[in-house]
């Protein structure tokens, strides 16, 4: 398990830039998504992730220069477009298997390609996953074999076990 290299709290410069930057790549705008007006952000660096705390709680990540919602950020999740994959899926993609198109049960809201989305399963509606696109939403509807998006973060992964440590 990684161990936390340094902590410490973002100027405020620093954290107007992330949230910007977290607005952009997932269309959405980060200080809605947020509790209170200046938000407490701090950064826990370890060797291979960045973890940002905004007042306390380990919200967003940046996994080998994705910046992303951790899967316990359920206010981002809600606002990001969803692929839904059968119960076959669950286990492969918990151990880091990129998901395919013969998983896929239903997509929700539309993707364009390099979008990230949350994968979750069909029977409780859990996240399990952050996943990259490698095509648009409308192809990959269409598609009955092949790669739809490359996941990047999911449960139980380093990420994983280092958030729910803290």
């Amino acid at each position: 398990m990684p161990e936390t290299i340094l902590r410490r709290f973002l100027r405020e410069k620093e954290a107007a830039q992330l949230l910007d930057e977290f607005s952009k790549k997932l269309k959405v705008d980060a200080k809605g998504l947020i509790d209170t007006k200046k938000p407490n952000l701090e950064v826990a660096e370890t060797q291979t992730f960045k973890i940002f705390y905004i007042n306390g709680k380990p919200l967003i990540a940046n996994v080998k220069g994705f910046l992303l919602p951790a899967l316990l950020y359920e206010k981002a999740l809600d606002s990001m477009p969803k692929i839904t994959v059968n119960m076959g899926a669950v286990s492969h993609i918990c151990n880091g298997a990129d998901v395919l198109a013969p998983g896929i049960v239903k997509i929700e809201k539309g993707f364009n390609k390099d979008d990230l989305v949350v994968v979750v399963d069909e029977r409780h509606q859990k996240p399990l996953a952050i996943a990259l696109t490698l095509t648009d939403s409308e192809t990959a509807r269409n598609l009955t074999r092949g790669k739809v998006a490359k996941n990047v973060h999911y449960v139980g992964d380093a990420l994983w076990n280092q958030l729910k440590k803290t």
